[in-house]
């Protein structure tokens, strides 16, 4: 029976796979069970992890410190390349109120755990995994230890401690600060749906349809491409043209001719329909159908860019209306519909939406692929190679005055930064950065797996002995003032001063904690998606300054 024994107790690869599959696979279980209506999900693999530590069930060093920035790096990567389209764009418009006040969150949160570390006198690496427990972020708990590992070359166990302490609890404290604003400032739902309705309303859209009677004298007997050279800095596309002599339909070309009375279908942004308009002549009302008649030839359809070959390319390089005489009205991409302009950048897994006769629109799908089976195959080449190019800007030194040491990115921050460039501009460079929603989560949720299982296998032995005898029993009440203490100020200021709508500042407190049940609370009380709204918003930027925090605390009390 030796087998079984080396199988449970000894330091092979067999035995260390077993113990991370058991731990994995009961966390998950047991983070399916809800209490209050909230769960824990995934960090539960993390206390099953201490508790088979605890009862002595180990990985041998090596093996363990590997799994566990494996696992980090494909968690913080597939982050980034989920975050990082919208990354960018988050800071325009509205949205630059809630990420500033999100970032206010996390420096707020950062100053809190420095005052409580001077106060009591606790070691800042313990406070950090404190501080990264609280506001339910694991990446930042990885960041803190991969920071500290590069400086002293061995782990701190309390940086682990301190997070699994405080997690419950900022769970907790996070829903408890959304009620509490709630009740501060006797919110009503029925008010704050009406007023984000309104807002709504007002909202500019990416793709706006409109028909036009042509009443301007100035271009009477011009063709449509003198008409867009003419509005050349304004987003449209002319689809279609009725001629006011016979009632006509035809796909509109370059070369189409405008007459008097003449109807156009145009799609063009919200900020330019009103100067389309006033140019053109008087908008009609239309229904789409009218514009493809019974008896036309004509057919409109979504077709799927999958060609690797066409990632990064213009649209107008294509000149697919001047070829097949067809019009492409629209591009959705990850689920936001945009004016398909010439100059606009295809990328693999838009949606073309293509007008014309049923012979070209076919030819069309077939030049731009139009496989979902492409779609559904992973594009191992970019996330590898961003992985590799991660690695090594983790690995670069910087140097910062005051700081002796230099500081680098490590594996956390390193794939992160990496991720969100690749996915937001790798098709520049003709990377494929298009993923399934399915391929990212079962990437993201294989790594945080991974890694929550080794940060609590490595934990376990200490963790009884540093509740009971070390005063980590006062960590909760640090970890709660830390969760509830920066989303109160922040919250209340977000709300009194800056009017904002409270389903919205659900998601922007949420968001400001990257804690996924928060959010599902939020959408659960709110009963719309206005709270997933402003989580989105303000993810991108929240995540990538908590792993940053995290670091810095560590490198500025420690290098």
């Amino acid at each position: 029976m030796d087998w079984i024994n080396d199988l449970l107790w000894g330091e092979g690869i067999a035995h260390s796979i077993l113990i991370l599959a058991v731990t994995i696979a009961v966390g998950i279980q047991l983070g399916k069970i809800k209490l209050f209506g909230v769960s824990l999900g995934v960090t539960l693999v993390l206390f099953v992890g201490i508790l088979l530590g605890h009862f002595g069930f180990q990985i041998n060093s090596q093996i363990l410190h590997f799994f566990k920035e494996f696992g980090l790096i494909l968690f913080v990567f597939s982050v980034g390349m989920q975050v990082g389209p919208g990354f960018f764009s988050s800071f325009k418009k509205g949205g630059i109120t809630l990420n500033l006040l999100a970032t206010a969150i996390v420096l707020l949160g950062a100053v809190t755990t420095v005052i409580i570390h001077f106060t009591t006198g606790i070691p800042m690496a313990t406070m950090v995994g404190i501080m990264s427990g609280a506001v339910t972020n694991t990446p930042g708990l990885g960041a803190a230890q991969q920071a500290y590992t590069d400086l002293f070359h061995a782990p701190d166990e309390t940086i682990a401690l301190g997070y699994a302490v405080a997690y419950p609890l900022g769970v907790v404290g996070i829903i408890l600060s959304l009620l509490c604003i709630r009740y501060i400032f006797r919110i009503r739902f029925e008010k704050e749906t009406t007023e984000i309705e309104k807002e709504e309303n007002n909202q500019t859209h990416g793709a706006t349809p409109i028909s036009l009677v042509v009443k301007n004298p100035a271009i009477f007997n011009k063709s449509i491409g003198e008409l867009c050279t003419l509005l050349k800095h304004r987003e449209f596309v002319i689809s279609r043209i009725m001629y006011k002599a016979n009632n006509l339909i035809e796909i509109a070309k370059a070369e189409t001719i405008l007459h008097e009375e003449d109807r156009i279908f145009i799609i063009t942004t919200e900020e330019d329909a009103e100067t389309i308009k006033t140019f053109i002549g008087e908008e009609i009302q239309m229904d789409r159908k009218q514009w493809i008649p019974a008896d036309t030839q004509f057919i409109s359809r979504r077709i799927l860019v999958t060609k690797p070959e066409l990632n990064g390319k213009k649209l107008g390089d294509l000149q697919l209306r001047r070829l097949h005489g067809i019009n492409i009205t629209r591009l959705n991409r990850s689920g936001v519909d945009l004016v398909a302009t010439p100059g606009l950048n295809l990328q693999v897994g838009d949606r073309l939406t293509v007008v014309g006769s049923e012979v070209a629109v076919n030819k069309v799908a077939t030049l731009l692929g139009n496989s979902l089976k492409h779609l559904n195959e992973p594009n191992l080449i970019t996330i590898f190679i961003g992985i590799a190019l991660g690695v090594i800007l983790g690995s670069i030194p910087i140097q910062f005055p005051g700081i002796p040491q230099p500081v680098k990115l490590g594996l956390a921050g390193g794939p992160l930064i990496v991720a969100i460039l690749i996915s937001r501009f790798g098709y520049h460079y003709k990377l494929i950065t298009y993923t399934t929603q399915s391929a990212n989560l079962m990437l993201r949720e294989v790594g945080i797996t991974i890694f929550l299982a080794c940060v609590g296998l490595g934990a376990g032995e200490g963790f009884v002995d540093t509740i009971i005898n070390k005063g980590g029993y006062t960590w909760v009440g640090y970890g709660f003032i830390i969760t509830t203490l920066p989303l109160l100020i922040i919250g209340s200021i977000g709300r009194y001063f800056f009017k904002i709508n409270y389903f919205t500042l659900m998601g922007l407190l949420a968001g400001s904690t990257t804690d996924p049940p928060a959010l599902a609370y939020s959408n659960a009380t709110a009963g719309n998606d206005y709270p997933a709204v402003g989580y989105a918003t303000v993810y991108p930027i929240t995540m990538f300054l908590r792993v940053l925090t995290a670091q810095l605390l560590i490198l500025l009390f420690y290098a």
